[in-house]
């Protein structure tokens, strides 16, 4: 019962204190599921991101489910999807019964201009720690580079480079 409470108040701090959605949280999950929790290895926090990335709906959502599965089965995949999800709907819930009184306050204005660029911040570190783990050698970052140009530059859709990534991967491994 211990662990179901620990998912949950892990995964309500991360859905509590990441601001700019899934991609800015996968660091936090790293950090609590990896190196606090030892719940996973590296390499498997990899393997959770892709197919949380794969799968449809939220990335947030998705990694907690999983991580969730991973870790105490449908109990704990339960107790991590309601934990990452309910700071968001309490916030909501206040946010749409103040939002006439704030509508037009230049203190929230100025909050949401320097809660920016840190989800900025967050977004590349996500993009930093998970490429030190996905990039184990000259092949997988030619098959990142190739398919963020392709996606980036080309107007490929991302769906199908996914797809191209797994045959790539098959293919040249």
């Amino acid at each position: 019962m211990k662990v179901l409470f620990d998912i949950f108040i892990t995964f309500f701090k991360i859905g509590a204190f990441s601001f700019g959605g899934g991609y800015a949280m996968i660091p936090l999950i790293q950090k609590e599921v990896i190196e606090v929790h030892n719940w996973i290895s590296s390499s498997q926090f990899i393997d959770i991101v892709a197919i949380s990335e794969m799968t449809p709906g939220p990335i947030a959502v998705n990694s907690a489910t999983f991580l969730g599965y991973k870790v105490a089965g449908i109990a704990g995949s339960a107790f991590a999807t309601i934990g990452v999800t309910l700071p968001s709907f309490i916030v909501m819930s206040l946010i749409f019964h103040f939002i006439n009184k704030f509508r037009h306050s230049i203190y929230v204005d100025w909050a949401f201009r320097g809660i920016r660029p840190v989800v900025l911040g967050l977004i590349a570190s996500a993009a930093v720690s998970v490429g030190q783990a996905a990039f184990i050698d000259l092949r997988s970052v030619m098959i990142a580079l190739f398919l963020f140009y392709i996606v980036t530059f080309k107007n490929f859709n991302a769906i199908l480079a996914i797809v191209l990534a797994g045959v790539l991967g098959v293919i040249l491994y």
